[in-house]
């Protein structure tokens, strides 16, 4: 009964034309303030702004050119090792001896480099095109290092030229001496199987390791060089770690791929 007399009163009572009618209360208006220069402010930014990736993959420290595998080109047992792991042997140079139905047959060195790998023991029975040993070609004690990133094949496109990379060493801790730097040289076109891969690193096991998870492109990196360090090239920290980087050694590298505009991720 209270409800419906207060409902009768109202109907009664006259409809007050004469007061302001308050559309928003000032805190509305504040909060549709705000929420209007946001929304402009990342419009703005959306257009005008970028957002840096890196991409992460596996590497090695080589020299330029690579390596290659030495093959027997004979069957027979190893009656001589003429060379040592380490060791730096000119083009033409004996690296094992091998006996045969027909005589002695000396393996040579097809290019001037540095032994990585010594498979062949003495006494040991080799075939016809067995790997004998892995030659690092190198034909002078300052060359300079690279490193080869083996990049997925589907970031590739988005290396620019001369990117700058990061490089955590296997061998000097980054959480100690930092990171190397270095800068893209070139990126290949196409991507690189595991024989293209073990061909160059002169390793059968990096080949399938680099190319567990499908075919990556290489991605040549130039060491920044510094004369500040022991081991001669640039580093996060003021003096990197207090040797000298041997080729071969694993790394891996961070490549800062191109800057994008957020607004390009809504464009199709």
């Amino acid at each position: 009964m209270q409800f419906r007399q207060q409902a009768l009163a109202k109907l009664q009572s006259p409809e007050e034309l004469d007061l302001p009618v308050r559309l928003a209360r000032p805190q509305g208006w504040l909060v549709l303030a705000v929420t209007v220069a946001v929304t402009a402010a990342a419009a703005v930014w959306a257009v005008t702004g970028s957002v840096a990736s890196t991409v992460s993959a596996p590497a090695v420290l080589t020299h330029a050119q690579g390596s290659y595998v030495l093959q027997s080109p004979v069957s027979g047992q190893v009656t001589a090792v003429l060379a040592e792991q380490g060791e730096r042997l000119p083009a033409g140079a004996p690296v094992i001896e091998v006996r045969t139905d027909r005589g002695e047959t000396v393996v040579r060195t097809v290019a001037a480099g540095r032994v990585t790998t010594l498979a062949a023991a003495l006494g040991a029975i080799v075939t016809t095109g067995a790997d004998v040993a892995a030659v690092e070609k190198v034909a002078r004690t300052g060359d300079p290092l690279y490193a080869t990133v083996y990049v997925p094949a589907g970031s590739a496109a988005a290396i620019p030229a001369h990117a700058a990379v990061d490089l955590a060493v296997q061998s000097a801790p980054a959480g100690r001496y930092g990171v190397l730097r270095g800068h893209v040289r070139s990126v290949d076109r196409a991507a690189q199987s595991r024989q293209q891969i073990s061909a160059f690193l002169g390793d059968s096991q990096l080949g399938e390791q680099f190319t567990a998870r499908g075919r990556p492109v290489a991605v040549l990196v130039r060491l920044d060089r510094s004369s500040a360090t022991e081991s001669g090239y640039r580093w996060s920290s003021a003096q990197g770690p207090p040797f000298r980087l041997a080729s071969m050694t694993q790394a891996t590298g961070t490549i800062r791929l191109a800057d994008q505009r957020p607004v390009d991720w809504l464009l199709p």
